[in-house]
């Protein structure tokens, strides 16, 4: 769906990427979760930062990228984007049901801003509602038509790769 209104693929990672859950991201990172080379991330960070959809702020030496909260298309980008991952509602009923999730992750191709079907999900938390999730995976096929995959794990290992859309 994107893909067809956006041709660049990096673009569509950055925005997949900052407008969910107020994600933020420096340039090697972005290129790094991204697999992609630096020079094709800075290049889409300047023009949607000079499109004024992103803000950048220097922390150290280091540049932070983010969505920008004040720009007109905000709410309506990051509306776009929850469609698209097709975990807005997903997500609501995990965090009110699944007992306590600490953090939630998108990995796998729609991290990427690809739409294969499949939403890989990584959660983070103890004593969580597995058999809950088996019925929510069932429930989510037959609302979005989309396979969910699901890791949960204790505790987060700090190298995930992905996009953090909770906690």
């Amino acid at each position: 769906m994107l893909d067809s209104l956006v041709t660049s693929k990096t673009r569509i990672k950055l925005l997949l990427k900052l407008f969910s859950n107020n994600n933020s991201g420096y340039l090697r990172s972005l290129a790094k979760d991204f697999d992609e080379s630096t020079n094709s991330v800075r290049v889409e960070l300047n023009r949607l930062t000079e499109a004024g959809l992103l803000t950048a702020e220097d922390e150290g030496k280091t540049k932070v990228y983010k969505a920008n909260q004040k720009h007109p298309f905000y709410e309506e980008i990051s509306r776009m984007v929850s469609k698209f991952l097709g975990l807005d509602e997903l997500l609501g009923q995990v965090v009110r049901r699944m007992g306590p999730v600490e953090r939630a992750y998108i990995v796998g191709d729609y991290a990427m801003g690809i739409d294969s079907g499949t939403i890989e999900l990584i959660l983070i938390g103890k004593d969580l509602d597995l058999k809950y999730m088996d019925y929510l995976k069932n429930k989510t096929y037959e609302k979005l038509n989309r396979q969910v995959n699901v890791q949960v794990l204790d505790a987060d290992p700090g190298n995930i790769g992905g996009i953090l859309v909770f906690g």
